[in-house]
């Protein structure tokens, strides 16, 4: 089976990205990350991908006219690029109806909670952790789903939990969190390029 040929979306330190590039670089995963692209310059996670002889593009939204042009530009890149799979690992924009049509079925995205719980517009960072442990529920963790025209409503592919401590902060709660983060997202990857995702409705089937 062929290399994939994947884009990550960042906007921040990129250690989800990190988690990707060290899977591929151990063979664990049967593709190849042509492009980094952020909406931020001092995105680390830039820098990370330079280190690893990625391309690395910096967009910024005020440079277009409008939201969707600056959509677009993205979509431009990762075509250039001759992208596959677009994997959101920490990119704080949501993505236009023309993006997500573009890539239909084939943008990832990664999500610190049990999605539907703590999930949609404004729930990203440290809030999912506040709010968490605000509520009080006993259990956390992160998700990692195909996205569509929601926000965090996309098919679920992974979910795994952790215990929420009773003296947890929301500090400490989104540490453990970013562990399963690093270990389930390459996982999702993994099983998209070796064709083992079965979309069925709202189902995401693994095969064997």
């Amino acid at each position: 089976m062929p290399q994939v040929n994947i884009g990550v979306l960042i906007s921040g330190s990129g250690t989800n990205l990190q988690s990707l590039i060290d899977n591929i670089e151990k063979g664990n995963i049967k593709g190849t990350i042509k492009v980094v692209i952020s909406n931020r310059r001092d995105a680390y996670g830039l820098e990370r991908a330079k280190k690893h002889g990625i391309d690395a593009v910096y967009i910024r939204q005020k440079d277009f006219e409008s939201f969707e042009d600056f959509n677009k530009a993205i979509i431009d890149v990762l075509k250039a690029h001759e992208v596959e799979l677009v994997v959101l690992a920490g990119y704080l924009k949501i993505l236009t109806p023309q993006f997500i049509e573009e890539y239909k079925n084939r943008i990832i995205n990664i999500h610190p909670s049990l999605i539907p719980a703590f999930c949609g517009k404004g729930y990203y960072g440290i809030r999912v952790h506040e709010e968490v442990i605000n509520y009080g529920v006993k259990i956390s963790g992160a998700t990692v789903h195909f996205v569509d025209e929601g926000a965090d409503t996309g098919p679920i592919i992974i979910q795994e939990a952790v215990e929420v401590a009773e003296e947890d902060t929301a500090e400490s709660l989104q540490a453990k969190v970013l562990k399963i983060e690093h270990k389930i997202l390459p996982l999702a990857v993994k099983y998209y390029c070796e064709g083992r995702l079965q979309i069925e409705g709202r189902r995401v089937l693994i095969k064997e």
